[in-house]
C-alpha cells in the first residue's frame, strides 16, 4: 500500500518527510485550512522534490485557472479536487493535461454508485470521513462500507488513520490503493511528526532483502 502525507507545508519539516520517500506529499491551496500552504512556500524548493515522490496540490472549489496556475509553478503532479467538483469540471481539466484525485466525503448514507459519472475523468478516487471541514478532521468512517464499491478506479483512504488502527486497515475489501495521513501524524497543524511517520512506513513497507 502506498503512503500519501498531506498538509506539508514547513521546508525543513519537508526536508525530513523527503528522507522517508513517501510516495505522496500533498500541499494544501485552501485558505480556510489551518495546513494551508499561503504564500512562501518556496517554490524553487518544491520543485527540487525528488520525481520520485509525486506532488498532489488539494483543492477546494477553485477555479479552473487558479489550479492551472499553482500546478505550473509547483510542477504539481496530481490534482487534488476536494470540494463539490462535478464531473465536467473534471474533464476541463483532465482535457488540460491534470491528472486527478477526486475525493468524496464518506459516511454511511454514502451511495457509490454517486461517483461513476467521475470515473472516465479522474486517475483516482479517494475516500475521506465526511465531517465539519474539507477534510483533515482526524476522524474515521465506517471502513467496512468500503465493500459496496466495485473498484473500477483505485482510490485513496483517508480519515483518522493513526497507528493504532492500521489493524483494521489491512482487513479492508477491497485493498486501498493508498492510505493518506494527515492529522494524527501531526505535532501541529502542517508540521508532521516524523517518527511517527517513520514507525507507520515500517509497518507498512515490504522488508527489502
Amino acid at each position: 500500500m502506498k503512503l500519501k502525507v498531506c498538509g506539508m507545508r514547513d521546508v525543513e519539516n519537508i526536508k525530513a518527510l523527503i528522507e522517508l520517500k513517501p510516495d505522496f506529499i500533498g500541499f494544501i491551496f485552501y485558505d480556510k485550512s489551518p495546513r494551508y500552504i499561503g504564500t512562501e512556500l518556496d517554490v524553487e524548493f518544491i520543485n527540487s522534490i525528488p520525481r520520485e515522490i509525486k506532488k498532489v496540490g488539494v483543492f477546494v472549489n477553485a477555479t479552473v485557472d487558479f489550479i492551472l496556475q499553482n500546478v505550473r509553478k509547483y510542477g504539481l503532479n496530481y490534482v487534488q479536487l476536494h470540494g463539490n467538483e462535478m464531473p465536467d469540471f473534471c474533464k476541463s481539466l483532465r482535457l488540460k493535461g491534470v491528472n486527478i484525485i477526486k475525493a468524496f466525503r464518506v459516511d454511511n448514507d454514502f451511495i457509490f454508485t454517486q461517483v461513476n459519472n467521475y470515473k472516465p475523468h479522474v486517475d483516482f478516487f479517494l475516500f475521506d470521513a465526511k465531517g465539519d471541514g474539507y477534510g483533515g478532521n482526524g476522524v474515521a468512517f465506517d471502513w467496512s462500507i468500503l465493500k459496496k464499491y466495485d473498484n473500477q478506479k483505485p482510490y485513496f483512504l483517508a480519515g483518522g488513520i493513526s497507528l493504532e488502527n492500521l489493524d483494521v486497515l489491512e482487513t479492508i475489501i477491497p485493498k486501498p490503493y493508498a492510505m493518506d495521513v494527515n492529522s494524527k501524524f501531526e505535532i501541529e497543524p502542517a508540521l508532521k511528526d516524523i517518527e511517527k511517520l517513520e514507525e507507520l512506513l515500517d509497518k507498512i513497507r515490504p522488508i527489502e532483502v
